[in-house]
């Protein structure tokens, strides 16, 4: 499941640095921060991408009753540490069954939060509507953060978005009544900042939309 690093915004090949360019460039989207193989959780997987990111590594903290953890991934390198972060948490839904939600961080134009909402991105762009009042707010860091819903979305799935720490904050949720979640200003920690409370964290099994 190692595979070879991706592009971040439509998850075709990459080709490394070299002799003509110091960046990964993808063959559709030029230059890009590289997506490393998604590996099954674990807690060091999760170590490796928090010590590596360079942006926020939001999740749910405490997780909500019944919750897991289900994968991580970034968009980077050794040398430009990680640019972006996703992660994937499971657990009952606000109206039953198994809801499913990502949490994204990254910087303008790296596009992994827009591949995983559904749209061509990179960035939420007219999707977003930020003239009206926000539709949700997340308790992020101690900053309560408001988000707005994302338009323009395939069915299935609920898409927020809005700023954390100058920053883009993704959280698409599966299926669409799982944004619920989104709405009881739930409390996000950047596991950069959680100290050994990271290895607390209880593992599930990867989600499949860090696949996708």
């Amino acid at each position: 499941m190692r595979g070879e690093p991706s592009c971040p915004k439509c998850g075709g090949r990459v080709r490394a640095p070299g002799l003509f360019s110091d960046r990964w460039q993808c063959g559709t989207h030029g230059s890009v921060y590289p997506l490393q193989p998604v590996v099954p959780p674990s807690l060091e997987a999760l170590h490796v991408a928090v010590n590596r990111a360079r942006v926020p590594v939001w999740m749910p903290w405490p997780l909500p009753v019944g919750w897991l953890y289900t994968g991580v991934a970034y968009a980077g390198d050794d040398r430009s540490g990680g640019r972006a972060t996703a992660v994937a948490c499971s657990g009952p839904g606000p109206l039953g069954g198994v809801g499913e939600l990502l949490l994204v961080a990254e910087e303008l134009g790296v596009g992994l939060g827009a591949r995983h909402a559904g749209l061509d991105g990179p960035d939420p762009g007219p999707h977003l509507c930020v003239d009206k009042a926000p539709h949700a707010k997340v308790l992020a860091g101690g900053r309560l953060t408001p988000l707005w819903h994302v338009g323009g979305v395939p069915e299935g799935r609920a898409v927020f978005a809005g700023e954390a720490r100058g920053l883009w904050l993704w959280a698409i949720a599966w299926p669409e009544h799982a944004g619920l979640l989104l709405y009881d200003e739930l409390v996000l920690t950047d596991l950069r900042e959680a100290g050994p409370e990271v290895d607390m964290v209880p593992c599930g099994a990867l989600s499949p939309r860090l696949l996708s």
